[in-house]
């Protein structure tokens, strides 16, 4: 189908050696990208990038300077997926302040400084896709995740924004939002509630919870040329539990 080729772009993508991360790193590479798998855990990425053909890069987000390391060496981007982030799940009036901190940084202010670095070059190239990853519990709020769905929500404002400043640049900006998702870090959660998958499954209108490639499909659509008129949206990928 045309407009589905990604050859020849390179596309990175944060918290790529993780449940959904690693999803969209593989459809992007079955689509012609070259992708930069980034990740705190270099070990994982490496892992993640060598059946793709990709490149591994070990970046903590909670770190400015291991951020711009990392955008200095990366060399020129066309797609750059804020897949990455961080959650506690405590009740907001006992949560911990250390926390707000590193979800604040890795969840918010990692995405504003990678963009702020890489952007001028899609916008001086006439080509971009940011794709920010959010969450559900963002848009509709998620009992135990107040500081979690501040950090997230904040994606909204900022994905918006860049989609009108960076339009003419022909780049565009839009938030994907996961429902609930079987992940490692849903999975770490469900540990402690072992009925917890069940009732959520039983609550989706598609009687399931989702799969990483049902996030990955969406992102790398909006990778691709097919969706250059797609701009300065919020998509979720909740099996219905969500609507608009």
């Amino acid at each position: 189908m045309d407009g589905l080729d990604l050859t020849g772009r390179v596309a990175v993508v944060t918290g790529g050696a993780g449940g959904i991360g690693r999803a969209i790193c593989a459809d992007l590479a079955s689509l012609g990208a070259h992708v930069v798998v980034a990740d705190l855990d270099a070990e994982a990425a490496a892992e993640t990038a060598k059946p793709l053909g990709a490149t591994a890069r070990r970046v903590d987000l909670a770190d400015s300077a291991s951020i711009d390391a990392f955008t200095a060496h990366v060399g020129p981007v066309d797609v750059l997926v804020h897949n990455a982030g961080v959650s506690f799940v405590e009740p907001f009036t006992e949560s911990d302040p250390a926390h707000w901190d590193l979800m604040w940084k890795i969840n918010l202010r990692a995405p504003m400084q990678l963009t702020r670095a890489l952007l001028p070059g899609m916008s001086e190239r006439g080509h971009g896709r940011l794709v920010f990853v959010s969450s559900d519990g963002a848009r509709a709020g998620s009992g135990g995740e107040g500081a979690y769905a501040a950090t997230k929500s904040g994606l909204f404002g900022l994905a918006k924004t860049l989609a009108r400043e960076a339009a003419r640049g022909g780049v565009t900006s839009n938030v994907v939002c996961p429902g609930p998702t079987d992940t490692p870090m849903v999975r770490k959660v469900a540990e402690r509630h072992p009925d917890l998958l069940d009732k959520l499954a039983r609550q989706i209108p598609l009687r399931r919870i989702g799969r990483p490639s049902d996030v990955a499909g969406l992102v790398a659509f909006l990778c691709t040329d097919r969706a250059a008129y797609i701009t300065g949206q919020t998509l979720s990928v909740s099996g219905g539990i969500t609507m608009q």
